[in-house]
């Protein structure tokens, strides 16, 4: 699908409009041949055709609602709607009392005239970085996808439908939840661009959580301009673009160890033709060690911050219907019981500690950089035996991780050669310095083009 701006354009020019575009999206997530009933656990096909006709009637007598007016778009399966249970990519939620009003990032959709076309799979209870789900099926990275439902890749996680519901034009961009990865990780595996916020940025009302503490909500789309404009919506700001910061001059910090172990080499050469990139539009790259992120494995030791408060948030419902769960699933929440009060204190201590000692380590640089994933999308069967599946969680997690723990915000781009395996490029900001950072990717993600 073309990008907001394109698709405004052309609705505005009559050249197109939202009921034929929506018409679109909702057949391809109906096409038995596709992604769409693996991507999507509710879809809005009557509700999403209103709302498109309802945009373009509007249209017609001179009224648009909001920036997003008459755009499709799809949402976690973990937000909650007016009058539906919310499931959260999980059946022991399906009897769940109905949603009594809409997430307030729902709302703030709505307002600024986005069609809702459903709500995409996900990990349960958005537990992991890989995107499988047995009780709705796993949908196919787009990237080299097999014919039977046991061939093709990972799509990641934990928002595995919404980067499908892009990649595969069923919707123009996806709203998802990131608590250790779970939009960058997913876009960076598909080839698409997804941005984290600062997680104070982002009203969490109305979505069921994982970690009170890392969870924060962002889009996922084909470019950095169209994950602004909506992070904007949901933040509650001034819908607009921010101008594209220029690459030259910018001072990145390229970080070193840590996040560079057991790089494959799809991505350790991705991630060098970006940093040549870079160089030759003459951004100025730094080599940083980042010691402080080797105290990390440490302090996830028992658990860490999300499994204490996912085990804080579960334990009733485990009781209840713990045999509905993914048994990989609550095989890491149940961690959180191993956690004494105690343990948690000090791992709220050693963030607090750590995040002042990284805020001076990073002072110096417009952005820090690093690959998103370590590796490319791993196939499904290599995920079948569940210690594969627990090894290549870890690993896939580790690097986005660092941006939850240290409460930035950061973005991933697309790095890759067409036709390459997608490998992710990550920038990571300053707390609370959401919009620079994304006029810093806009620049970017231009040098990374030419």
């Amino acid at each position: 699908m073309q990008s907001i701006d394109r698709l405004s354009d052309a609705f505005a020019a009559g050249r197109a409009n939202s009921r034929d575009v929506t018409a679109e999206a909702l057949r391809r997530i109906a096409d038995p041949k596709g992604e769409g009933s693996r991507a999507f656990t509710r879809v809005y096909d009557r509700g999403a055709r209103a709302q498109a006709d309802a945009a373009d009637r509007l249209r017609e007598v001179g009224i648009r609602s909001g920036v997003l007016h008459g755009i499709p778009i799809s949402i976690k399966d973990l937000f909650d709607v007016s009058g539906e249970p919310t499931t959260a990519g999980s059946i022991a939620l399906k009897d769940a009392p109905p949603a009594q009003g809409d997430a307030a990032i729902v709302r703030r959709l709505r307002a600024a005239g986005a069609v809702i076309v459903g709500k995409t799979n996900m990990t349960e209870f958005a537990y992991s970085g890989i995107g499988w789900n047995p009780h709705y099926g796993t949908p196919r990275n787009p990237w080299d996808r097999g014919k039977a439902p046991t061939e093709g890749r990972i799509p990641g996680g934990s928002s595995s439908g919404a980067a499908i519901s892009v990649s595969d034009d069923m919707a123009v961009a996806a709203i998802g939840t990131d608590t250790g990865g779970s939009v960058r990780i997913p876009a960076a595996l598909c080839g698409l661009v997804g941005f984290k916020p600062t997680a104070a940025r982002v009203p969490l009302d109305g979505s069921i959580p994982l970690s009170h503490s890392l969870d924060s909500i962002g889009p996922l789309a084909r470019s950095v301009a169209d994950c602004a404009l909506i992070d904007a919506v949901l933040a509650g700001i001034e819908p607009a673009v921010p101008a594209a910061l220029p690459v030259a001059g910018a001072r990145l910090g390229v970080i070193q160890g840590y996040v560079m172990d057991n790089l494959d080499s799809h991505v350790a050469g991705a991630y060098q033709q970006a940093l040549t990139a870079l160089s030759r539009a003459g951004a100025r790259l730094v080599d940083m060690p980042f010691d402080e992120l080797l105290e990390l494995p440490c302090i996830y030791a028992k658990g860490g911050l999300g499994a204490a408060e996912a085990y804080h948030w579960h334990r009733d419902l485990m009781a209840q219907r713990g045999k509905d769960y993914d048994p990989r699933v609550i095989l890491r929440i149940k961690r959180g019981a191993e956690m004494s009060a105690a343990d948690y204190l000090d791992v709220l201590a050693a963030r607090t500690d750590l995040n002042r000692r990284a805020d001076t380590a990073t002072r110096p640089f417009d952005a820090v950089i690093m690959p998103t994933c370590p590796i490319v999308a791993p196939r499904l069967s290599e995920i079948a035996r569940d210690e594969d599946f627990a090894r290549l969680n870890i690993l896939i997690l580790r690097n986005t991780t660092v941006g939850n723990f240290l409460d930035r915000c950061a973005i991933t781009l697309p790095c890759h050669e067409p036709g390459a395996p997608p490998v992710g490029l990550s920038l990571m900001g300053a707390r609370g310095h959401d919009r620079r950072l994304l006029a810093l990717a806009a620049g970017v993600e231009a040098a990374l083009a030419r």
